[in-house]
């Protein structure tokens, strides 16, 4: 993974600070502790950055989720329907269930796809 750094696919897919990509931006590493899902720490330790730039500023990431759930969805249709030739009612249980253990990958990806929308990676940080 070291050799994406620098890049924003490594702070998207890390979930480290954008800007200097050193530390975590989520007080809980592990995404299925449901309780923290959402415990983002204020800011990064290493270069300082803030990470809720504004009060509502992660409101965004709901389309980013809406996004990634459609495409997590047709995946799972595929996989269902046509590789394994599911009926319609076990491809809709399989998009149901897909989406439920996958939710909190979702939304954490989403977070973390936002707000490097915003803020790019700076060697000197």
């Amino acid at each position: 993974m070291q050799i994406l750094k620098g890049s924003k696919s490594y702070s998207i897919l890390t979930g480290t600070c954008p800007v200097c990509q050193e530390e975590s931006m989520y007080k809980d590493s592990n995404p299925y502790r449901m309780q923290n899902i959402f415990k983002m720490h204020e800011k990064c330790s290493n270069c300082g950055t803030k990470y809720k730039m504004e009060p509502s500023f992660f409101f965004g990431a709901m389309y980013v989720s809406y996004g990634l759930g459609v495409a997590v969805s047709v995946a799972a249709f595929i996989i269902a329907y046509v590789f394994l030739g599911g009926g319609l009612m076990t491809t809709f249980l399989a998009i149901t269930a897909t989406l439920i253990v996958l939710m909190p990958l979702i939304v954490r990806l989403s977070r973390n796809i936002w707000i490097n929308m915003f803020l790019s990676y700076d060697k000197s940080a």
